[in-house]
């Protein structure tokens, strides 16, 4: 959960513009929502991202992505960024950012 925790805290700056940004305990680590809508979360040490199912190919041929496999099963839609493919503050601004945008563009729940 350490691995977690210091995820999350360079997450909040990071959507700390974005309207409707709340958190909620989930996956075994921190699920941040926009408007209700998941967006991204960490997971042992991992960012799980959220964008366009139709970005399932493109997302997934990214550096350190593979599919969010979290029960057995690969949830479309979401990719496992591994923790080298988000040690930079850029790498990690982008994907967080590119979640938001799809997470704000869903009607509120």
């Amino acid at each position: 959960m350490a691995n977690g925790t210091a995820l999350s805290q360079r997450i909040r700056p990071i959507l700390s513009g974005w309207k409707g940004v709340s958190e909620r305990k989930m996956f075994g680590g921190v699920c941040f929502m926009i408007n209700g809508n998941m967006c991204v979360g960490t997971w042992k040490g991992s960012l799980i991202v959220r964008f366009e199912k139709n970005r399932q190919d493109e997302m997934l041929a990214k550096p350190h992505a593979k599919p969010a496999d979290m029960n057995g099963r690969s949830m479309k839609g979401w990719a496992l960024v591994e923790p080298a493919g988000i040690e930079s503050e850029n790498d990690l601004r982008a994907w967080v950012n590119r979640a938001a945008k799809f997470a704000g563009s869903l009607p509120p729940k």
